[in-house]
């Protein structure tokens, strides 16, 4: 087995890991669907946040409507997940399973990566 040494640095943003799934190649739409699979299926609320890449270590990103309580259709999620990255091409956009019956973040994975410039 081989370890790895990510270059991961504070002062490059294009270079910084953001959970579990950052340190794998980016997942593909079909991927991405299972995930949110995935949540739904556990009862999950989903919920979209984005932020500048240059403030993405920052503990505040920017809300993307409400969490879809309630929502069922695995293709309504992925559709919020594109309308707020088209809304914002250049910013991280992050995906979020809350567990109500925890009260905490089930599942939260970084979908498009913004561009750092």
């Amino acid at each position: 087995m081989t370890i790895h040494d990510f270059a991961s640095r504070m002062d490059d943003p294009a270079a910084r890991r953001f959970g579990t799934f950052s340190y794998l190649p980016p997942l593909t739409r079909a991927e991405v669907a299972l995930q949110v699979d995935y949540m739904l299926s556990r009862g999950w609320a989903c919920s979209v946040e984005h932020v500048e890449p240059q403030r993405a270590m920052d503990d505040y990103w920017y809300m993307w409507k409400l969490p879809l309580f309630g929502e069922t259709s695995t293709d309504v999620v992925l559709a919020e997940v594109d309308a707020c990255h088209e809304a914002h091409p250049r910013d991280h956009v992050r995906l979020i399973g809350y567990d109500g019956r925890r009260q905490t973040q089930g599942l939260a994975f970084v979908v498009y990566r913004g561009s750092a410039s």
